[in-house]
């Protein structure tokens, strides 16, 4: 879907990519709407101090619900998963372990539980982040070859 949203209809466990710099986009799952106001649940880094990431790790981090237009006023939605894993009942299943997310403190890893890994896992049960393979599929070979060329 494209990035013009007027008229995008949502289903509640959808996930929703917001776009991000040229390397990553932020996810969330479309939670539903209270008092007429959309929600995205999303995994976010709770305080403004740890922005800063170190190494690509932030131990301050939560699973937030926010308004949509809060998150992002551009997304598209990305169930990119659904051919090899079935989306997960959001009412009983993903709603539950959403709000059971929200209670505890989560360590956000760039590598190993982004927003992507979280969005992913809340509604087909499998933790997967393209955006990172994208990453290390430029940079996997390059070390590969450095390695080759090496042993010669």
């Amino acid at each position: 879907m494209g990035l013009n949203n007027s008229h995008l209809k949502l289903y509640p466990g959808d996930i929703l990519e917001f776009p991000g710099n040229s390397f990553f986009s932020h996810y969330g799952i479309y939670y539903g709407e209270r008092d007429g106001v959309p929600y995205v649940a999303h995994l976010t880094i709770r305080d403004s101090d740890t922005r800063l990431l170190l190494f690509g790790r932030a131990l301050n981090a939560a699973v937030k619900l926010d308004p949509l237009d809060v998150v992002g006023k551009k997304f598209r939605v990305k169930n990119y998963l659904d051919d090899k894993h079935p989306p997960r009942d959001f009412y009983s299943i993903i709603k539950p372990e959403i709000e059971h997310s929200m209670t505890k403190p989560v360590t956000f890893d760039i590598l190993f539980n982004n927003s992507e890994h979280q969005a992913t896992m809340f509604r087909n049960g499998v933790k997967k982040s393209e955006q990172i393979e994208k990453v290390y599929s430029k940079i996997v070979p390059t070390w590969k070859d450095l390695f080759e060329k090496r042993k010669i």
